[in-house]
């Protein structure tokens, strides 16, 4: 804790920061840049010129410098996902991911509307058990309750009888951490990208087998597209959120044949996931492990279009929006950066589960067999390599598609780029990032301030009854 007169000391630079930055007398045109990166906590500061010429003339239709920006520099948005780093980036973020699912379930964005009539499932996949942990049981009963409560061979009890709620700091928590198998809940993270791809494969060959047909005469058949979101459970494991559309060869403009059914593909599923056996290739360092999904597997229709049974398009976006900004917030997630060793991995705020999993991520990664596995540059993860969400090529529009038609939206100056006749000489260098002390409060408020306007803008949406887009 810092003392009476060091919290002083700090105000005052802040208060001296402030006053340096209002009385500026390009302050108005910095706050219209704090504003474009809607209260960006990290901005990116760039240096450099935009020049757009006639091809044939050379004449400059379009110039602009940062040499006439305050600092001479551009701030552009940081684009973390993580909430816990960016707030107003990773709400952006999370937009995005809506449209971008929510596309690929009803259409627009380049997609026809009638992908909302392809068979669509909601999937969830887990991790298999690593070993007993705390839980938060259903209709409130008690955690691991036994009859005969017995003795693990490290003496510690193999039963929990008390009742646990969400809030729990034990809810994730080995019941004895040294039968926990910390080495394959690594592992499995590690793997986890290779299971998927295994399960993709096994959906054509058990749909194949279920309708009596090729594999290769069912790929030219149909074809799978999906969008995946990877989520840490309490016990720090992750587990897989992915929608599953089931269109003709051709991708989303072409009708899947009046065969392929969600009736058919839910059941497809459950067995391609249970089937799914991976072998480690490092059994000398770790033995014998076999990779597996686990048991708990969740399959659940979506709402066919004018239907009223499954779950409904908007909700399973927002869902998968929800989740895919969630940073260390949730201490079962690890860090959001790297770890540079043992000592910054005890004296990180997490708890003694997580930081076992992190140390094994970083001893592991000491072993030669496993060096292609980059264990210690992962630790943070807990040793997950894959992007927070992916999905397939045809599945929908992708995020770069979706911040540039957000760009042409927002230019004030049309895009002169793409006259057949222009050329455009782009000189733009990295010069730093982030905000001063009295910035950071100035962007912090701005941020509040746009997050308040658009919920203003959805209750009042809402009450008249319009239909909107905006997340």
């Amino acid at each position: 804790m810092l003392d009476r007169s060091a919290r002083l000391r700090q105000l005052s630079e802040i208060d001296q920061d402030l006053i340096r930055l209002v009385q500026d007398p390009r302050f108005s045109r910095w706050l219209e840049q704090v504003n474009a990166t809607g209260g960006c906590a990290h901005p990116i500061h760039l240096t450099g010129s935009t020049t757009t010429r006639d091809a044939a003339t050379g004449e400059v239709l379009h110039h602009y410098d940062t040499r006439d920006e305050p600092g001479e520099r551009l701030l552009i948005r940081c684009r973390n996902r993580r909430q816990t780093v960016c707030a107003p980036c990773s709400r952006l973020h999370a937009g995005d991911t809506f449209h971008l699912v929510r596309a690929g379930l009803t259409g627009g964005k380049s997609l026809p509307s009638a992908v909302r009539e392809h068979p669509r499932l909601f999937v969830t996949l887990t991790a298999p058990s690593f070993g007993p942990v705390h839980r938060v049981a259903a209709n409130s009963e008690r955690c691991r309750p036994r009859r005969n409560a017995t003795l693990c061979e490290h003496g510690r009890s193999l039963s929990c009888p008390a009742v646990h709620d969400a809030t729990d700091t034990l809810v994730g928590q080995p019941l004895c951490p040294s039968c926990y198998d910390y080495s394959a809940h690594v592992l499995w993270h590690a793997y986890a990208g290779r299971l998927w791809k295994a399960f993709t494969d096994n959906l054509y060959n058990h749909l194949a087998a279920r309708t009596g047909r090729t594999r290769s005469g069912l790929r030219r058949t149909v074809r799978i597209s999906y969008a995946k979101v990877a989520e840490y459970q309490k016990r720090a494991a992750v587990h897989v959120h992915a929608v599953i559309r089931l269109d003709g060869a051709r991708g989303p403009d072409d009708p899947p044949p009046p065969w392929a059914t969600a009736d058919i593909l839910a059941p497809v599923v459950r067995t391609a996931a249970t089937t799914v056996r991976l072998r480690s290739p490092y059994s000398r360092a770790l033995g014998e492990q076999e990779l597996r999904w686990g048991a708990q597997l969740d399959v659940r229709l979506l709402r066919a279009f004018g239907g009223r049974e499954g779950l409904a398009d908007d909700a399973v976006a927002a869902y998968v929006a929800k989740y895919v900004t969630k940073g260390a917030a949730d201490a079962s997630a690890g860090l959001d950066h790297p770890v540079a060793g043992p000592d910054s991995i005890n004296a990180a705020p997490l708890s003694a589960h997580v930081q076992t999993l992190m140390h094994t991520c970083w001893g592991l990664g000491d072993l030669p067999e496993l060096e292609p596995l980059r264990l210690r540059a992962w630790a943070h993860t807990l040793g997950y390599r894959g992007h927070v969400l992916t999905k397939s090529r045809v599945y929908s529009t992708t995020y770069a598609a979706l911040r540039a038609e957000r760009a042409d939206h927002e230019r004030a100056a049309p895009d002169l780029s793409e006259e057949p006749d222009a050329i455009t000489e782009a000189r733009w260098r990295y010069v730093g990032s982030g905000h001063s002390p009295g910035a950071s409060l100035i962007a912090a408020g701005v941020a509040e301030d746009q997050a308040q306007n658009r919920e203003i803008y959805r209750e009042e949406i809402s009450q008249s009854g319009v239909a909107d887009d905006a997340t």
